[in-house]
């Protein structure tokens, strides 16, 4: 029974192989890689929630960047801004328990609540003070999407030099370039960026976030290093030495292609842990500052009146949980695509029409 057992599943594992290297056939390897990451559902809903959280952030905020002296900015679709107070009077509108700015926001249809599906002016609410939410979140969402971008971005370029160069040459190299990235290492983070935002938090979200992406490349560095220790010692390295590559060319054309995967899937974690960072310092008071605002910062600023108007608290939370979400199973989605142990699941219509195929070869064989 064993025996028989063991045949079955050796058989099984073979049709299975057979049926995803005839799809991949004639193929190239990023076409392959680009295969599997459409495959991959939950990393192409992530991509595409997190395209449309983007998308919808930056055209109904606008673009804005520079301090209160030196302002660069692009007006958005919303109509209220952040530094409007009470627009309309609208703050005078009571909820059914007093509290002000009750959002105006209703999914319910009509025949369970009375009231209808309905927007309004102000579908998030509105704070103490008369400030649209809705205006306040997606600036908020804003600035939290530009730190995790620009952490994501200098974080993979300079752990991946810095990587590369240390796991390739070694030596004296390497020991100067680890020690340096243990050093790095053994500072805490939230220290570090806490005093980064006290000291630079009023020029904005730009100079938050390219000191925090200088203190965002030391896991990257190692993981690179450890692959580049790996294959600087494989077979085609040797074969592209003898044939008269310079160094340059090895680590550009042959090592780091082959290291991409590792380096794109760090990325999105380093990319999601930054903005939890950025809204950490925030909620502690040394990230982004008033009259700015960013996920972190609001939450901060309406924890003390969750339990009256509770849609102050949600919907950067929301934000924050979704962005970091997305980013982590777009993540995933890479790693199973760059990985090439990853075996895809072969469904029964698939395993049926393997058969049916086989049947019609051995017919034909015969006849």
């Amino acid at each position: 029974m064993a025996a028989e057992r063991e045949i079955k599943e050796t058989t099984l594992d073979k049709n299975e192989n057979e049926i995803a290297l005839r799809e991949t056939e004639g193929l190239s390897q990023g076409q392959i890689i680009f295969r599997r990451f459409v495959r991959h559902k939950a990393a192409m809903s992530s991509l595409i929630v997190l395209i449309f959280i983007i998308l919808f952030s930056y055209t109904a905020s606008g673009i804005h960047l520079g301090d209160s002296e030196n302002k660069i900015t692009v007006q958005g679709w919303w109509p209220y801004q952040i530094d409007q107070i009470d627009p309309e009077g609208a703050v005078a509108s009571m909820c059914a328990n007093g509290i002000p700015g009750c959002p105006t926001l209703d999914l319910i249809p009509e025949f369970i609540d009375g009231t209808g599906m309905q927007v309004g002016a102000h579908p998030l609410g509105m704070d103490n003070v008369g400030t649209d939410y809705f205006a306040l979140v997606v600036r908020g969402a804003e600035q939290s999407i530009m730190v995790m971008l620009i952490v994501g971005l200098l974080g993979v370029a300079i752990g991946t030099v810095v990587g590369a160069i240390a796991g390739f040459y070694g030596g004296i190299v390497d020991a100067v370039l680890m020690r340096l990235t243990d050093m790095f290492l053994v500072m805490p983070t939230l220290v570090i960026g806490a005093v980064i935002g006290f000291r630079f938090g009023n020029l904005g979200v730009v100079p938050i976030a390219i000191m925090l992406g200088l203190f965002a490349w030391m896991g990257l560095a190692r993981f690179v290093r450890t692959e580049f220790l790996s294959l600087r010692e494989r077979e085609f390295v040797d074969a592209a030495r003898v044939a008269g590559a310079s160094n340059r060319r090895i680590i550009f054309k042959h090592i780091l292609p082959n290291a991409v995967g590792v380096i794109i899937v760090s990325g999105t974690l380093l990319m999601s842990g930054a903005i939890l960072t950025e809204s950490a310092l925030s909620f502690l008071g040394f990230g982004v500052r008033a009259p700015d605002v960013s996920l972190g910062l609001l939450i901060s600023r309406y924890q003390d009146v969750f339990t009256v108007a509770p849609w102050l608290f949600w919907w950067p939370g929301i934000f924050i949980i979704a962005i970091a979400l997305c980013v982590n199973f777009i993540g995933d989605g890479l790693r199973d695509a760059f990985d090439p142990r990853q075996k895809r699941r072969i469904s029964l219509k698939e395993r049926m029409q393997a058969r049916e195929l086989k049947s019609n070869a051995a017919a034909k064989a015969k006849a």
